[in-house]
């Protein structure tokens, strides 16, 4: 008897950033295969970043993603002050997550308004909702314009900050330069609470996950440029070990690899955050994920976006803080002179975690580079999501089972441009 065969399709993944598909398949009423099918061709931005100055990788990783660039750079950055042996004043320390706030913001806020509220409101897309909901829209892009004005201040401009260097900024703001800007943020704030307020409403599916987590942690606060590394399950381990424990592998249905953990499933990004390190958020931001319902750990993938809107509080608390401690550095930026070294760099983009390594020769050239972003290594558990939640939904109809696949990879805001990498080549010639 032939099996009974069921497949579920989109080949062009919505309100997501890049290029990407799903494909399920169903034998005899049981999940036979799930795919995130990443498309989008590769930019092999680790190969032509082998022989190029150990200044210019910040700069030219910011053009992997133009909603993250502020992740790229600063991992980049750590990455190489690591290998050379620098480190930067605590005043420019401050001014990174400063800048790095600024992305935090206008990416979260992005995501909840545009991509993934629809999804709890039976819309199709952002524009639907706007013409039933303007001001839910309006609330949303007034806080994604606060956080790009605190880019464009701090880093010159909103898409790929140009004011970034290694040890530090080309040049630093003075004191009034940002009052403005705490006046905008103030007002962001209470737009921020508000929607954590109105998103503790939507109506969530319960269920859970057991991945393990994986996100920075650090004692002085919600980590955001920098840390060690923290897990749900295991010791922490250095930034210099990430390769020890986290493997990528290709897989024919991706042009973006996998990850594991010590051989095993995890997510990073902010579940993972969250997590590990709610006790750190501040006070209010404490006070409003407490009062949407979230408990110190959330492991439902659907209240993501509840986790987002606390961390837009937080990002918005933390960058009025630096401004109202900030002084302007009596140098805008520390020497980082060219040696031979290898060096790691991490920091949380608004996705999760993003590994940078680069080896250097004595002349300040860049022999090797390893870039390992959050949606690479997220996406065995995405996939896994998607098999257990088709498994127990069966008696739906394909299109309402696309639909919650669809929605279960829109939870992780997937950057798969960010993902890419190119593809293990063997040529076979007879």
């Amino acid at each position: 008897m032939s099996p009974v065969v069921r497949t579920l399709s989109v080949g062009a993944l919505t309100r997501v950033e890049g290029e990407g598909a799903l494909n399920v398949t169903l034998r005899d009423g049981a999940v036979d295969s799930v795919e995130l099918n990443i498309y989008e061709p590769p930019r092999f931005f680790e190969a032509f970043l082998r022989g190029r100055a150990y200044t210019e990788p910040p700069d030219l990783t910011a053009r992997i993603c133009g909603i993250c660039p502020v992740a790229y750079q600063v991992s980049a950055c750590n990455a190489i002050e690591d290998a050379c042996g620098v480190t930067i004043d605590p005043e420019l320390v401050q001014l990174r997550r400063l800048l790095y706030c600024g992305e935090w913001i206008h990416s979260h806020a992005l995501h909840i308004f545009l991509l993934h509220t629809p999804d709890f409101l039976g819309y199709p897309d952002g524009i639907s909702l706007a013409k039933d909901r303007p001001e839910l829209i309006e609330r949303g892009l007034s806080l994604k314009k606060a956080g790009n004005r605190l880019m464009e201040r701090i880093g010159g401009r909103a898409i790929h900050p140009v004011n970034v260097r290694l040890g530090g900024f080309y040049s630093v703001p003075e004191p009034r330069d940002l009052v403005a800007l705490a006046e905008q943020l103030r007002r962001a704030l209470d737009a921020a609470l508000l929607t954590v307020r109105e998103i503790a409403e939507f109506d969530y599916p319960e269920l859970e996950f057991d991945h393990e987590f994986m996100a920075l942690t650090n004692t002085d606060g919600y980590p955001i440029e920098n840390g060690t590394i923290a897990r749900s399950v295991g010791d922490a381990f250095p930034v210099a070990d990430f390769t020890k424990h986290v493997a990528e592998t290709q897989v024919r249905h991706s042009t973006a690899h996998h990850a594991t953990l010590d051989g095993g499933r995890y997510l990073t990004g902010p579940l993972a955050r969250y997590s590990l390190n709610s006790a750190a958020l501040s006070p209010v931001a404490r006070e409003a994920a407490s009062a949407s319902g979230l408990g110190p750990q959330c492991h439902n993938p659907f209240r993501s976006i509840t986790v987002r809107a606390v961390e837009v509080v937080y990002a918005i608390e933390e960058a009025l803080r630096i401004i109202a401690d900030y002084q302007r550095p009596v140098r805008p930026f520390v020497e980082v002179p060219a040696r031979a070294g290898v060096g790691h760099g991490v920091s949380e983009a608004p996705r999760g975690l993003l590994y940078h390594r680069y080896e250097l020769d004595q002349d300040g050239l860049v022999k090797a580079a390893t870039i390992i972003p959050p949606t690479a290594q997220n996406q065995s558990a995405i996939e896994y999501e998607m098999a257990e939640l088709v498994g127990s939904h069966l008696g739906l109809d394909d299109a309402s089972l696309t639909a919650l696949c669809e929605r279960s990879i829109r939870n992780h805001d997937p950057c798969i441009s960010c993902a890419t990498h190119f593809l293990t080549l063997t040529v076979d010639r007879k």
